[in-house]
């Protein structure tokens, strides 16, 4: 008999986005960070992905200061329950910061910032006790709900994750100090797709699906805007060509069930 699924682990990932002053000819102002993993990853190795990760049980901490919506009104908009939306959000924000140093809090951050991030990588430290110790507020109403992806059931490592977006601060610079990623840069969406389309980078469904619905929007702010009025609803996706093009899947589209888990650009349907 063949096995059951694994069960999805909760995860969080940011779309750090950006406006560029000066885009070369025929981009738009938009940008988004993305990070290429390490080939020697467990999942999605060589994928370019934006950050993030699984939520981990320190998530669930009680944080001694958060602004903006709390956790009951993230779980309605998450379509889950407020402990899980609550620990979905300090993943986001504690994994961004892990993963390219940019940090969703306020007001002034410590000069150590740095020693604080390789604390928190080497798990020395939790992110409620970074907040303690600096007196740092969680900066939820800088996040903003963009998806819900669950990965397909023939994976065997799964994950159930929310997409949220969000503006670098004023003053913050993401960057590639970490060791899940070989190369981290800022990208026009419609550039990282061209680079998918020749073969250059590989991307999972639910990236390359979430750059083509941000690659439709000028700028930042556009993105942000028409994040507030997207529905969040849990999805798994498959993918299907049709001609030189890839289209992302979902369950309620008829062709679902002749549609599969993954395509690469050369590959035939």
């Amino acid at each position: 008999m063949p096995s059951e699924p694994v069960v999805p682990r909760p995860a969080a990932t940011v779309m750090l986005v950006r406006d560029n002053p000066d885009p070369p000819p025929g981009r738009t102002p938009l940008q988004v960070f993305l990070q290429r993993r390490d080939p020697g990853m467990a999942f999605a190795p060589r994928m370019t992905v934006f950050p993030g990760g699984g939520v981990d049980a320190a998530d669930h901490d009680v944080l001694p200061s958060w602004a903006g919506p709390d956790p009951r009104w993230w779980g309605e908009r998450l379509d889950c329950d407020a402990t899980l939306a609550g620990a979905l959000v300090q993943a986001a924000v504690r994994e961004t910061f892990e993963e390219c140093g940019v940090l969703l809090a306020a007001p002034e951050l410590p000069a150590r910032l740095a020693g604080y991030r390789a604390d928190l990588v080497a798990r020395r430290l939790t992110f409620a006790q970074v907040l303690a110790e600096t007196g740092l507020v969680l900066r939820a109403d800088l996040l903003r709900a963009w998806a819900r992806w669950i990965t397909p059931p023939t994976s065997p490592r799964r994950y159930d994750t929310v997409f949220f977006v969000a503006r670098v601060p004023e003053g913050q610079e993401a960057d590639a100090h970490t060791t899940e990623a070989v190369e981290a840069t800022w990208w026009h969406p419609a550039e990282a797709l061209e680079h998918w389309q020749r073969g250059e980078i590989q991307l999972m469904a639910p990236t390359f699906r979430t750059l083509q619905e941000i690659a439709e929007h000028p700028d930042s702010g556009a993105v942000l805007a028409a994040a507030d009025d997207r529905v969040v609803r849990p999805v798994i996706p498959r993918v299907r060509r049709e001609g030189e093009q890839i289209v992302v899947v979902l369950p309620d589209d008829p062709d679902f069930h002749i549609a599969v888990d993954h395509l690469s650009p050369g590959a035939s349907a």
